[in-house]
């Protein structure tokens, strides 16, 4: 007909009887012939739902095309009462997470802009792009509810730009560490300059690209019992993975061993230091925060496979949910000094100073 029926008000409902689905997991979905999939014409499966009664499929779709059942082998879904705990969790951390990253930037942008170092600038701007990652993540459900096309691809690329810019500054924050732990110059000419222009623009590219290769749309998360949750990103699974698994793996990998090497640098400074008055608590309280600045809790998503998807999907979620309070508690108690703190580190050895940087507000 030439004509584009889409957004029906109410869903075309197609009933398939005596369906086998034995050791198969069912989708409904419809043929696109505009777009093309490793160079040929595909099925898709936005607009429609599938919903399985018995031996029957019945798929909802709100456009006219051709439709059909996918089969293919069973994915590991999560139960109906684990997706609505993580839901809940995911909203009380971003939500508790947004609020105390906005205070900690009202605090440094008003009260102690003058007075920041280098590390709490670099800090600060980890602080806005996971500010804006947990309000993109918060409105995503209720954008991708309109059914409106170009918004939902909107949200998905500030959510996706934000993720990545937030994984990028991760990395920011562990090549600052490196350079003061080995004692390497950062007064160079536009040094933080050059830090946040790399932090910014690199995600910008990924999501430009991604944007010009209409890979952003609507997609549904759903559980074992059919029930299914809207949200805007990345549809198409395989690019998913390759993007953002691909870019926070170099991360990791990176942050993981600076991480190792300031433990390990804590450890052999604390054994040789005989009159040491940092206590344990301080030191852990450095390490689990140090932990948490560098984006190392984000790791726990290699995990979620066979057994162990589901205890890494809660760690995962309430880890990184909660990180920007997390890291609003680190920041507000490392500013804290009191006078025998003071005393001390301005009695240390500039050896303390540097293996000490994960606590940088000082």
């Amino acid at each position: 007909m030439g004509v584009n029926i889409a957004n029906l008000s109410e869903t075309i409902d197609i009933n398939f009887s005596n369906v086998n689905r034995t050791g198969f997991s069912v989708s409904c979905a419809s043929w696109d012939g505009r777009s093309k999939r490793d160079g040929a014409d595909n099925w898709i499966t936005d607009g429609c739902k599938t919903k399985e009664v018995d031996d029957s499929v019945i798929c909802q779709c709100s456009h006219l095309t051709f439709f059909a059942i996918l089969m293919s082998s069973p994915e590991t879904k999560i139960s109906s009462s684990d997706l609505k705990i993580l839901i809940l969790i995911t909203k009380a951390g971003c939500g508790m997470s947004l609020f105390f990253l906005g205070v900690a930037l009202f605090m440094h942008f008003l009260i102690r802009k003058n007075k920041a170092s280098q590390a709490v600038k670099i800090l600060m701007n980890l602080f806005i792009a996971l500010f804006i990652l947990n309000l993109c993540f918060l409105i995503n459900e209720s954008v991708a509810d309109l059914k409106i096309f170009a918004a939902c691809v909107a949200i998905a690329a500030a959510l996706h730009y934000s993720m990545l810019a937030t994984f990028t500054w991760f990395f920011m924050q562990a090549l600052h560490l490196y350079l003061n732990l080995y004692k390497i110059p950062t007064d160079i000419k536009y040094y933080l300059c050059k830090i946040c222009i790399t932090g910014w623009v690199i995600p910008a590219v990924v999501v430009v690209g991604l944007l010009a290769s209409n890979k952003y749309g609507d997609m549904e998360i759903s559980d074992d019992s059919g029930t299914s949750v809207n949200m805007c990103w990345i549809p198409d699974y395989s690019w998913h993975l390759g993007v953002n698994t691909g870019y926070y793996g170099i991360v990791f990998i990176f942050t993981l061993t600076i991480f190792i090497v300031t433990v390990v640098q804590i450890t052999h400074f604390a054994s040789e230091t005989k009159n040491n008055k940092i206590s344990t608590k301080k030191r852990v309280f450095s390490l689990l925060g140090l932990f948490s600045l560098l984006g190392i809790t984000w790791g726990f998503a290699f995990f979620s496979y066979g057994p162990l998807l589901l205890p890494s999907y809660y760690i995962f979620t309430i880890l990184n949910s909660f990180q920007g309070f997390f890291l609003f508690i680190y920041y507000y108690f490392s500013s804290r000094i009191n006078p025998e703190d003071k005393n001390q580190l301005e009695s240390s050895s500039h050896t303390t100073e540097n293996v000490y940087i994960t606590n940088p507000y000082t």
